[in-house]
C-alpha cells in the first residue's frame, strides 16, 4: 500500500463516526425512510466517497485515484443487482418500511467484516499465483507473458456469470428464502418466533426468548450479500492490486447502499434493464483479466466504459419500461 498511514486513519475513523451519525443519532428510532431523505445520504456518502477519492488524487497520484474511481462505481453498480434480491427478500418476509433500515445497517455492518477478508485474502492469493514466480520456484523457464492463474481464472467466471446474468431473467422472483442457507442457520441456533416485535431481534414468550424472524431476514441479507460478493470482489481486482485502494472503494460503495436501496424500491422503473448493462459489465471485465498480461486497459478507460453503460442502461430502462413495472409507476 502506497497511500500515507494517516490517510488509513482518516478512512476508518470517518466510517466509524458516519456509521455512529446514522444508526446512534439520525435514525436512533426505526422509521420509514422517505425519498428527501435517502437522497440527502446518499448525496452525503457519495460525496465522502469523492472527498477521500481527492485524498488519493493529492497524495497518491491520478493512477490511484482512477484505480478508487473505477473500483467504487464497478462495486456500485454490481451492489444495485444484488439490491434488487433485497426488495424481494423484504417482500417475502413481508418487512415492515420502518424496519428495513435497521436490517441493512447490520447487513452492512457484517460486509464491512466479509469484505476486508476477501479483498485482503484474495490480494495475498494472487501475489502468490503468478504462473513465472511458480515456474521459477520448480526450476523452470518462465513465459515472456507473466500470467496469473487465480485472475485467469476469476476472469473466466466473471465472463459466464455475465452471460448467465443476462439470461437469468426473473428467476429469483418465486424463490423461497426460508429455505435459504442464512435462515436455516438461525433456525438451527434459535427457536423462531412467528410474529414481528417491532425492530427487535429477540423476543420472551411464555419464559422462552426467542429469535423473531427480523433476525431470519439480517442471516438471510448477510449470505445473499455473501454470495454476490463472489461476483464483486474479483471484478475489483480487474482494477488494482492494491487491498487498501480496493477495500476503501468497496465500503465507500457499500455505505450507500441504504440510501440507494429506498431509491430503488420506489423507482425500480428506472432500472429494469440495469440487468443486461450489468451483464455486459461483468462480461468486459473479465475479459479485462483475462488479456491483462497480453493487453492493459488503462483504468480510465474502463471507468469511462462502466459509466457509459450504466448511463445507456438507465435511459433505455425509462425509454422501453416493461409492462409491469410502468403500471407500478402510474
Amino acid at each position: 500500500m502506497n497511500l500515507p498511514t494517516w490517510l488509513i486513519a482518516v478512512f476508518a475513523i470517518t466510517v466509524l463516526v458516519m456509521l455512529f451519525i446514522d444508526l446512534g443519532i439520525f435514525n436512533k428510532k426505526s422509521h420509514s425512510v422517505t425519498n428527501k431523505e435517502a437522497v440527502i445520504w446518499s448525496c452525503v456518502w457519495i460525496s465522502l466517497a469523492m472527498i477521500f477519492s481527492g485524498l488519493v488524487y493529492n497524495f497518491a497520484g491520478a493512477a490511484k485515484f482512477y484505480e478508487f474511481q473505477s473500483a467504487y462505481w464497478i462495486e456500485k453498480a454490481l451492489s444495485v443487482d444484488n439490491l434488487f434480491v433485497f426488495i424481494l427478500v423484504f417482500k417475502f418476509f413481508d418487512v415492515a418500511n420502518e424496519n428495513k433500515h435497521k436490517v441493512l445497517f447490520w447487513g452492512i455492518v457484517g460486509a464491512l467484516v466479509l469484505r476486508a477478508i476477501f479483498i485482503f485474502s484474495g490480494a495475498y492469493l494472487i501475489e502468490l499465483t503468478y504462473l513465472n514466480k511458480l515456474l521459477g520456484l520448480a526450476g523452470i523457464q518462465g513465459f515472456e507473458y507473466d500470467i496469473n492463474i487465480i485472475m485467469t481464472l476469476f476472469g473466466l467466471f466473471l465472463v459466464y456469470a455475465g452471460f448467465k446474468s443476462w439470461s437469468a431473467g426473473d428467476e429469483d422472483d418465486d424463490e423461497d428464502y426460508n429455505n435459504t442457507r442464512g435462515a436455516k442457520l438461525i433456525r438451527r441456533f434459535f427457536s423462531v418466533s412467528d410474529k414481528y416485535v417491532g425492530d427487535k431481534f429477540f423476543t420472551i414468550e411464555n419464559g422462552k426468548k426467542l429469535a423473531t424472524p427480523l433476525l431470519v431476514v439480517v442471516a438471510v441479507i448477510e449470505f445473499t450479500d455473501l454470495l454476490f460478493a463472489v461476483d464483486s470482489i474479483p471484478a475489483i481486482f480487474a482494477i488494482s492490486n492494491d487491498p487498501f485502494i480496493l477495500y476503501t472503494s468497496n465500503i465507500f460503495a457499500i455505505l450507500g447502499l441504504r440510501a440507494l436501496f429506498f431509491l430503488l424500491d420506489n423507482f425500480i422503473h428506472l432500472f429494469s434493464k440495469l440487468t443486461y448493462g450489468l451483464a455486459f459489465i461483468l462480461s468486459f471485465i473479465g475479459i479485462k483479466m483475462i488479456i491483462s498480461p497480453f493487453y492493459h486497459i488503462d483504468s480510465v478507460y474502463s471507468l469511462m466504459v462502466i459509466g457509459g453503460i450504466l448511463v445507456l442502461s438507465v435511459i433505455a430502462s425509462i425509454m422501453f419500461p416493461n409492462k409491469e413495472e410502468e403500471e407500478l409507476a402510474k
